[in-house]
This record gives C-alpha cells, sequence and structure tokens, in this order.
C-alpha cells in the first residue's frame, strides 16, 4: 500500500479521547471493549465481531489471562494467543459482568451483541469505528487505525522487553513478516537518534 492509502495509527492522546468520547455513547461498555480489542490486541473488524467468551474465558468461566483466537473467527488461518492488556481486561471483565446479568448467558455466544441480535457483522464493527471516528473529526482513520496502533508501537517497543519483530508478526496473525512491517509507522525522531548511536 501507498502512504496516504493505509489507515492512520492512533495517538496516545487520540485512543484517551475516542475512549472519553464513547463514555457517553449509548452502549459505553461495550464500545469501550471493542475499540480496546482493537487498539490493545490488533484484532480486525472481522474477528471482533466473530470473537465469541469462550476464547476469553477459561474452564472456571473466568476471563483468562490470553485471548485464545480461533482460525475460524480470523482471517484464514490467522488464529492466534494474544496476552490481555491490562486495560483491555478491564472492559472485558466489565462487560462479561454484564453478559453474566443475562439468564441465557453461554460461553458460546458472541462478545459483540446487539440490541436486537445475538451477534453482529463485521461491516457493522466497520461502521461503529467510522462513526466514532467521523463524529470527533479524526480524517484518514478507520477499523484498521487501532490494529496499526498496535503493530506500530508493538514493533517500538518489543526490543525493550527482549523479543523481536517475529513476536509481533505472531501477535498480528500474519503469515508473513514482510506483511507487518508493511503496518509499520515510521518515526523520524526515533531515526534521527539512531543515526547518532551508529
Amino acid at each position: 500500500m501507498g502512504i496516504g492509502k493505509q489507515a492512520k495509527t492512533l495517538t496516545a492522546k487520540q485512543v484517551e479521547g475516542v475512549l472519553a468520547y464513547l463514555e457517553r455513547s449509548r452502549t459505553p461498555v461495550r464500545n469501550r471493549a471493542i475499540f480496546l480489542l482493537s487498539v490493545k490486541a490488533g484484532l480486525r473488524a472481522k474477528e471482533i465481531a466473530h470473537l465469541r467468551w469462550s476464547m476469553v474465558l477459561d474452564s472456571d468461566g473466568e476471563l483468562s489471562e490470553t485471548l485464545h483466537l480461533t482460525n475460524e473467527a480470523s482471517k484464514g488461518s490467522s488464529g492466534r494467543q494474544i496476552p490481555l492488556n491490562r486495560q483491555l481486561r478491564r472492559a472485558m471483565l466489565d462487560l462479561l459482568n454484564r453478559e453474566k446479568s443475562r439468564p441465557d448467558f453461554r460461553f458460546s455466544d458472541f462478545v459483540v451483541r446487539t440490541q436486537r441480535a445475538s451477534k453482529t457483522s463485521a461491516q457493522a464493527v466497520i461502521n461503529m469505528f467510522f462513526s466514532w471516528y467521523s463524529d470527533l473529526g479524526m480524517v484518514g482513520c478507520s477499523s484498521h487505525s487501532g490494529r496499526r496502533t498496535f503493530i506500530s508501537n508493538g514493533a517500538r517497543k518489543i526490543s525493550l522487553v527482549g523479543g523481536s519483530l517475529r513476536d509481533i508478526q505472531a501477535l498480528a496473525g500474519h503469515a508473513n513478516l514482510q506483511t507487518t512491517q508493511r503496518y509499520i509507522e515510521f518515526d523520524s525522531e526515533s531515526q534521527k537518534k539512531v543515526v547518532e548511536l551508529v
């Protein structure tokens, strides 16, 4: 993809702005979880729509430390395990507590439900993101912005914990490292600093 065709990544300030906006939405608990599944776990719209509670709960029905995304819920064979970020885990716990209050709650239920249906579609998730970003005047952002942000931020920080781009590739569910590299946004300030260290 050429420059300008990819969804823009989000700054920390923009992430906080979206979260504040979602607190005022009609379904803040659900919407916060949807947004954080994108920006803190790198899930695609399809993966958010197809995520089931069985993929985030342990055998006792408690929220797991890891999201176990199956191939069925993902793109092709890009199922994977993603450790839950603390902020995302809190949002998922809030949503789980609300969902468990339903008498018909099952492990096999979809995480994202609508008022009229027990699940949603990838297109509906894409539309949600479009609406949120449009309302906030965030031009160039889409449902893929959270995923790009997750991958770019992870790539910048992975060496701090002794990992490599291969770890980011695994978290993103990419078969090819070149695909992961296309998601990573360059940082001109970091480039200046590293050149001085060479």
